[in-house]
């Protein structure tokens, strides 16, 4: 049961989004932007930024929606999504997402983790400073995110079967939509 008095049936992000639209509108602008906005990292490399923050920050709604929304752009690869968030140094991507990655899972422990060396990795691996600095803003934020839905208690479904849905509709149709009812939306 969640701490305050949510509407009941909304999971993880959209019960508290749901409870305060004053904060909610911008949350979401946050999110599109940093998951969707014109860059050089596809919308399905920042999904698995964002799902693998959430997953190791233990935020199950997270971890499984913004997995979902991996997946979704990536044609349902569920595997190569899984191995990112789960040894990101072993999974089938480039080297630049792996050291991005290494770099978002070092923000996750506290923004001081990350190294010179780390940033030189990235770089190596053909990362651009605006690369560097996306994925530095989309670990803090999901560590924002993360904190919010659980620091609410919030409704969380944990089979990933409950999440394909809301992430072919987080990845084809956004974060914010014109006439949204925040109350029936996904975060």
């Amino acid at each position: 049961m969640a701490h305050i008095r949510l509407q009941d049936g909304l999971p993880g992000i959209v019960g508290p989004l749901a409870f305060s639209p004053d904060t909610a509108q911008p949350l979401r602008q946050l999110a599109e932007v940093l998951l969707r906005g014109p860059n050089t990292l596809t919308s399905a490399e920042r999904e698995m930024i964002a799902a693998h923050v959430s997953y190791r920050n233990e935020c199950d709604f997270c971890q499984l929606s913004h997995s979902a929304a991996a997946a979704a752009h990536l044609g349902g690869n569920y595997d190569l999504v899984e191995s990112v968030k789960l040894t990101p140094e072993a999974s089938e991507v480039s080297d630049k997402l792996k050291a991005l990655l290494a770099i978002a899972g070092k923000v996750q422990k506290g923004g001081k983790q990350v190294t010179s060396e780390d940033v030189a990795r990235a770089r190596q691996g053909g990362a651009s400073d605006k690369e560097i600095h996306d994925t530095v803003l989309i670990a803090a934020a999901f560590c924002m995110y993360n904190r919010y839905v659980d620091g609410l208690a919030t409704w969380q479904p944990k089979e990933r079967e409950a999440y394909r849905e809301m992430g072919e509709t987080m990845a084809h149709e956004g974060y914010v939509r014109p006439g949204q009812s925040i109350s029936r939306e996904v975060a």
